[in-house]
């Protein structure tokens, strides 16, 4: 079919949908919607005497379907398991990472207020939204993905979307391996120490996979312990029954009703933990954390964002000066010295893997300054079966 006569026959069928079957658009599920919107479809196409082929049919279904019930031209990306992250830039400028390459996808939306529109589109059904009061938005989506939007004043050039998506069955310590993040020997390794009760943190750059890594890591905890997830939009899906996610809330709009990262580590204790996983750690909830693992709840484990791993502790001190305790710097250290076992630093490489480049051992303090021993080494070409560099001292 001419694709002019296409469009407008999509956009006539499209208009007549909403008008005359809104009840396609109330189903439960989104599963339910698409197969209301398709039989509502096939009902106005025979109403209106309109006789298509079986391809042009599927696709004015499928098109239809995409624009009302999903998220119109970026569903075909949500459909592709290869699509771990959208970003939408501009109406015309719509980017993808697929196996762990940023491209630029042959996308157009009409103008910002399609991009707008899109955006209201994800984040309403979630009871949120965006205006210039506030101008910014950061969610869980159902499937679990993560999104974020942004619009002006603050995005210069126009709204911008992204979205996260994380792969439906989790990540394990065979799949690490056989990606190249690390071999057997430092799985081994790492089993160990979370076996031990050692408290781990993960460091990285955005995007290096220390969320995936730490779902790798919390699989070794025994299945008979309790464990409490805390996170700023739950991510972490952990295969042991005795797990309770508990996810932060942003304030509303008028400023009230926040639930912080802080305030859940603290009502964690609370809740008879044997482990505490935080998803991330950005601030003075670092204080409280390390609280945790000092008193009793070891084997705890969470993310920092940093450049390395000694960078990491560093940061860590800096967050827990942040809380405001009033303890000067010898007494944070001795609390980081005390509490943090082992840092495992990620960094993705310039062809888009990610891997383990850094293992430091914290073995506690020589005078003021942390004792760190590196426990690991990355061979040049990761992979399985290669032997990982471990220094035996530790374990």
């Amino acid at each position: 079919m001419d694709p002019e006569a296409f469009s407008a026959i999509r956009e006539r069928i499209r208009s007549a949908l909403i008008v005359e079957a809104p009840a396609a658009l109330e189903a439960p599920t989104r599963w339910e919607r698409r197969v209301r919107v398709r039989e509502a479809v096939a009902r106005l196409l025979e109403r209106d005497g309109l006789i298509l082929s079986a391809r042009d049919a599927a696709r004015l279904v499928s098109e239809i379907a995409d624009t009302i019930v999903g998220l119109g031209p970026l569903e075909q990306l949500m459909r592709d398991p290869a699509v771990t992250e959208v970003m939408v830039n501009g109406p015309a400028r719509i980017y993808v990472e697929r196996d762990g390459r940023v491209e630029r996808v042959p996308l157009v939306l009409e103008g910002d207020a399609a991009v707008r529109h899109l955006i209201d589109r994800v984040v309403a059904p979630l009871g949120l939204h965006v205006d210039e009061g506030r101008p910014w938005v950061d969610a869980r989506l159902p499937d679990g993905s993560r999104v974020h939007a942004i619009i002006p004043p603050l995005a210069v050039n126009g709204p911008t979307l992204t979205i996260r998506r994380f792969a439906r069955v989790p990540f394990t310590a065979p799949d690490l391996v056989r990606l190249g993040t690390l071999d057997d020997g430092l799985v081994l390794h790492l089993r160990h120490a979370v076996e031990a009760r050692k408290n781990v943190l993960v460091s990285g750059g955005t995007g290096a996979g220390k969320t995936s890594f730490l779902g790798v890591l919390s699989s070794f905890i025994p299945r008979d312990e309790r464990i409490i997830t805390i996170e700023d939009a739950a991510e972490l899906r952990l295969a042991q029954e005795h797990v309770v996610s508990l996810e932060t809330r942003p304030p509303n709009i008028e400023g009230r009703g926040e639930v912080s990262v802080r305030d859940l580590v603290r009502n964690a204790l609370r809740m008879r933990p044997d482990r505490i996983v935080v998803g991330e750690v950005r601030g003075p909830e670092a204080f409280d954390m390390l609280q945790a693992m000092n008193t009793g709840h070891t084997g705890s484990m969470s993310t920092i964002h940093a450049n390395g791993a000694a960078d990491a502790l560093s940061r860590l001190e800096a967050m827990v000066l942040m809380a405001s305790t009033g303890l000067p710097l010898p007494a944070v250290r001795g609390q980081i010295a005390s509490a943090v076992h082992i840092v495992v630093h990620m960094a993705r490489t310039a062809q888009g893997a990610r891997r383990v480049e850094e293992v430091l051992h914290v073995h506690g303090l020589q005078g003021e300054e942390l004792l760190l021993a590196p426990a690991f080494a990355p061979p040049p070409d990761m992979g399985a079966g290669n032997g990982t560099k471990l220094r035996p001292e530790w374990m």
